[in-house]
């Protein structure tokens, strides 16, 4: 599964404590749970049972800034915020492939984790005895804009949209234009990237079923110079492969659509994180 770490974060500081105190700011704050339920308190959990040690409490401040329940990967971000923090608490007993596997087991989305925590762009396969983490160059003149709607959709709608099963010809469709995409990526080939990136296997019910306004966006993202276009995760977030120069006017083409539409959004052009999730010392508080 192909993933990429765009420059969108959330900071997380974890202290011990003797019991679980939990601060939000920023995106979810209104809604995000405060004690043992959080997803980074779970996580930093997670890390001690794994490693055999006591968890007697915890202290999270989060300052968020990647929206939940968009398809940008923010579980991911908890749940690696939580480990990746207590590891450095536990003095590091496990190593990044430990804490990437019980991530996997935790979250469920392997193209999410391997971005997040590996940084760049990367072909991740973490299932059963394959587990691995392939990173791609990232080119220097490829722009990413993103398009993030007001509008929410849990992961459990988003799956409930999706068919009991799939034909065998659509099946082959997906899996020539994922190998497409890599192949696009890989060389640099942006006239093909358009092909690479449809899909019948999940946007096209989800549009139907969550998204009505999708078509509408994803044309005119293509109109204002989109290499390719797609559904960010399960969505409802818009994600529009540009030129650099172009990325701009792709996001807010995509806004307009989405403002036509009837619904509110937030445009962005982002970099891409080369560099992943990263772990520092607190000034007076220890790692975090």
């Amino acid at each position: 599964m192909l993933g990429v770490a765009l420059a969108l974060y959330n900071e997380v500081e974890l202290a011990e404590g003797d019991e679980v105190r939990v601060e939000i700011e920023g995106e979810g704050q209104a809604t995000l749970p405060r004690d043992e339920q959080n997803v980074v308190v779970r996580g930093a959990r997670a890390v001690h049972d794994r490693a055999a040690r006591p968890f007697r409490g915890l202290r999270v401040r989060q300052s968020n800034r990647i929206p939940p329940s968009r398809g940008l990967g923010s579980s991911a971000s908890a749940w690696l915020a939580g480990m990746l923090g207590a590891n450095a608490l536990l003095g590091e007993p496990l190593a990044r492939e430990e804490v990437m596997d019980l991530a996997v087991l935790a979250e469920g989305h392997p193209d999410n984790l391997g971005a997040a925590l590996y940084g760049g762009l990367t072909v991740t396969c973490w299932d059963g005895d394959a587990r691995a983490v392939v990173p791609l160059p990232v080119p220097a003149d490829l722009g990413f804009a993103l398009l993030v709607p007001d509008l929410e959709a849990s992961t459990v709608e988003a799956r409930a949209a999706l068919p009991p099963t799939y034909s065998r010809a659509d099946a082959v469709f997906n899996l020539g234009r994922a190998a497409l995409l890599v192949a696009a990526l890989g060389s640099q080939r942006w006239e093909v990237l358009d092909v690479a990136m449809r899909d019948r296997l999940h946007q096209p019910y989800r549009a139907r079923a969550l998204f009505p306004w999708l078509d509408r966006v994803f044309a005119a993202a293509r109109e204002a110079g989109a290499l390719g276009v797609a559904l960010s995760g399960s969505g409802p977030s818009v994600l529009g492969l540009a030129r650099r120069s172009e990325a701009p006017a792709v996001a807010r083409a995509m806004k307009d659509a989405l403002t036509a539409a009837g619904l509110a959004g937030r445009d962005l052009v982002l970099a891409v994180d080369r560099a992943g999730a990263q772990v520092e010392p607190v000034a007076g508080r220890g790692p975090a």
